[in-house]
């Protein structure tokens, strides 16, 4: 995706953001301020992706990790909490699936050893 497409895409959604927020409350958002949340926005997240590539090159990775993640937000309390409970919600999806694909492949062992018999 280019880099046009990128921020298009962030101001569409912060437009709708805005758009969403202003009917609830009976207010609106002018274009330029829409613009300059869009940009603020833009600019934060790249800011952020720097910190994380910054993080994983530290600790001799290629790969962002969660933990990349938690250390770059660990300056705002309600974000950090936020992305804890994903992480969280994460890995309790993970292991729910893993468990899935096992007692499949216990089933399927199962079904072939009667057929067997």
């Amino acid at each position: 995706m280019s880099l046009q497409r990128l921020k298009a895409a962030v101001h569409f959604t912060v437009g709708r953001m805005c758009h969403s927020l202003g009917e609830d409350h009976r207010r609106t958002f002018s274009r330029q301020v829409i613009a300059a949340i869009a940009e603020t926005t833009f600019r934060q997240c790249d800011i952020f992706a720097k910190d994380l590539e910054a993080f994983a090159r530290h600790a001799k990775r290629s790969t962002v990790s969660s933990e990349d993640v938690k250390l770059a937000a660990r300056r705002s309390t309600a974000l950090s909490i936020f992305i804890q409970n994903k992480i969280e919600e994460l890995k309790n999806q993970e292991q729910r699936d893993l468990k899935k694909k096992n007692t499949g492949k216990r089933k399927s062992r199962d079904t072939e050893e009667d057929s067997r018999e």
